[in-house]
């Protein structure tokens, strides 16, 4: 009888033990790893899953097949420095005055990401999560700003916005040997605060490294985010002919580069993939892909049908190609047509974790997931807002309606459009929808109340080297 109660007691001890780990076990899969690939310039309709003929990207589009495209994405600005700023703390980067690309000014504690703001790693690290950026920073150069000051683990790349492809190129020990504008491109690859000598082509160099970062945390089986920022197909045009073979039928030598850049980049994201896979973590990963604002007109990107381009508020600056992947999470293979936010990256993570966000520091973005399973049939967004101060330009989105000026709202007042009608943004439609265009303006006018002015000098004051 003895013997029967304690084998009664064990096994209900036993029994107990299995449901707590089991609970652990069920909580750490609502904690996915998370990587994001972010390309540079990369135009709307340069991608497969949204209709590119001429430049296959097969490895980008399984993300969006094995999970989820975004018809109407969008990003927080049309330009690389301030869209990256929001992304990364999951706010408008208006809200601290992240108006314009940031000087390339090591000398200067304000021309970067304020350390005020929490980063996405920061903000995870209270999760024990590890987290690395590889390629493209962008957030400032002061060391006050670097990557590991930011909650980042781990950082392979460099500092400033752009960076010469070509590895004899890169010549300059560091921005201290900067001598004139733009000579930053040339500086060595930074591997977390040493300059390091690279051998191969840059794209194919953050490829390794991301490649390299998934398998220490996989092994270690350690919780992991990583920001893989590729520069490309920022200009300048440059590609290994291992590439540019690919492409015999594109006559435009300025294309045929960008295609190049563009399968360079898919060829890294199919090996980012594949770490995964053999990891045996792709039902444990969330993987989000995004270009940081619309194609540029200088380098042979396309944002067709879409209007404009990078540094515009028309859609073909701030729509961008976006596909986001979580096995055995979000369902496969589905179009999502309303409008979301890169924002949304941030305080969709968070919310698979247990973490606090400072009351005064609130987040924009919503949790994605319940719209992805349709647990949530509602809208993610109510409104969706941009501000370019500079240029006194606004645009402002709610349901199908957008009202935008990409010049001076004094000079060249703003213009209705139903993007369900047309994504063009050809015909006003202000005259038949005034309570409509009227109403969009407040709502704009009350969150721009909410902003800061620019905190730092602008890209084109830019004289540190002279000092």
């Amino acid at each position: 009888m003895r013997s029967t109660v304690l084998y009664l007691v064990l096994l209900a001890g036993l029994t107990s033990c299995q449901q707590v780990e089991n609970k652990y076990l069920e909580a750490d899969t609502q904690r996915p790893n998370l990587i994001v690939i972010m390309t540079d310039d990369q135009g709307w309709a340069d991608v497969g899953f949204n209709g590119c003929k001429d430049i296959p990207t097969p490895n980008i589009d399984r993300i969006a097949k094995e999970g989820v495209r975004f018809a109407e994405a969008y990003v927080t600005f049309p330009v690389c420095g301030p869209s990256r700023a929001g992304f990364l703390t999951g706010r408008y980067q208006g809200r601290f005055g992240f108006t314009t690309n940031p000087s390339i000014d090591p000398k200067n504690p304000t021309a970067g990401l304020p350390v005020e703001e929490e980063t996405i790693a920061q903000v995870l690290s209270k999760a024990d999560y590890k987290s690395a950026v590889i390629g493209k920073w962008h957030m400032g150069t002061h060391p006050v700003f670097h990557p590991l000051e930011r909650g980042f683990d781990y950082f392979f790349g460099f500092l400033s916005g752009g960076h010469n492809y070509y590895a004899d190129q890169l010549v300059l020990e560091d921005l201290s040997e900067v001598s004139k504008k733009w000579e930053w491109y040339r500086t060595k690859i930074i591997e977390n605060r040493n300059t390091v000598d690279t051998q191969g082509y840059l794209t194919d160099e953050l490829s390794d490294a991301a490649v390299r970062f998934i398998e220490k945390q996989t092994e270690a089986d350690q919780h992991f985010m990583l920001y893989l920022a590729y520069n490309a197909p920022h200009t300048p045009l440059q590609a290994t002919e291992k590439y540019l073979s690919r492409f015999p039928d594109i006559k435009d030598e300025k294309r045929k580069t960008y295609a190049a850049m563009v399968s360079a980049v898919d060829d890294g994201v199919g090996r980012v993939l594949q770490a995964v896979e053999s990891g045996g973590i792709e039902e444990q990963t969330l993987i989000v892909f995004l270009s940081d604002n619309g194609g540029a007109r200088n380098n042979a990107s396309s944002n067709a049908p879409l209007r404009g381009a990078k540094s515009d508020l028309f859609e073909g600056g701030i729509r961008v190609p976006f596909a986001m992947r979580w096995k055995g999470t979000i369902p496969p293979a589905q179009t999502y047509r309303k409008p979301i936010s890169s924002l949304d990256v941030m305080a969709t993570i968070v919310a698979q974790n247990d973490v606090e966000i400072a009351k005064e520091r609130p987040l924009d973005g919503v949790d994605l997931l319940p719209f992805l399973t349709g647990a949530d049939q509602g809208n993610p967004h109510d409104f969706l807002f941009w501000r370019k101060q500079r240029r006194n330009a606004m645009a402002v989105r709610h349901g199908v309606y957008k009202l935008v000026t990409n010049e001076d709202r004094e000079r060249e007042p703003p213009l209705l459009y139903d993007l369900s009608s047309e994504i063009n943004e050809v015909n006003n439609i202000e005259n038949a929808e005034r309570s409509t265009y009227d109403s969009l303006m407040s709502n704009w006018e009350s969150w721009n109340a909410q902003l800061k002015d620019r905190v730092f000098p602008t890209l084109s004051n830019d004289v540190w080297w002279t000092n």
